[in-house]
Order: structure tokens, then C-alpha cells, then sequence
């Protein structure tokens, strides 16, 4: 599930897109790059948000597995460029 992408449905983000930085058995940690930085994600249900059949590229995926250092920026630019927004 690390480096889907992942919309809110429901809480005050409603409708927000996100990218998956962790996961468990029952949340998901989630990033925008912006608010929600990868070394302080959001904490959500998974029964909350809408997983997207896209993930981040495979550069980016691995800095997020790796928890590399400055990745929000990167983070930020996929959100940008995903085909949600297209």
C-alpha cells in the first residue's frame, strides 16, 4: 500500500489527496508534503479514505521506504502531476 495515492472520505480533509508513507493493520500514515510531512503524517482509518490506482514512481516510492531525508518536496510534485488533478 506504500506510494498509492489515497483520498479522504470523510473528516475535515474530506476530499483530500494524499500519498501513503506507512500503513498497519488497521490506519494508514498519510503525506500531502505540504501540512502532512513525511516524518509527521496524518494518522487515518483505512475505512476513511479511497485508495487511487496509481502510485508515486518507483524513485520516489523508494525514498519513501528508505525514509530518506527532504522528500516532501517530491511528495508535493507527484500530487501535482498525478493524473487525479488531469
Amino acid at each position: 500500500m506504500i506510494g498509492k495515492f489515497a483520498v479522504s472520505k470523510a473528516g475535515h480533509d474530506k476530499d483530500k489527496l494524499y500519498v501513503i508513507v506507512g500503513a498497519d493493520e488497521r490506519y494508514v500514515y498519510l503525506a500531502d508534503g505540504r501540512y502532512k510531512i513525511a516524518t509527521a503524517p496524518k494518522k487515518k482509518a483505512i475505512k476513511h479514505i479511497q485508495i487511487i490506482n496509481a502510485t508515486v514512481e518507483e524513485e520516489l516510492l523508494q525514498k519513501i521506504v528508505n525514509k530518506t531525508s527532504h522528500i516532501d518536496d517530491a511528495i508535493k510534485y507527484a500530487i501535482k502531476q498525478s493524473l487525479y488533478f488531469k
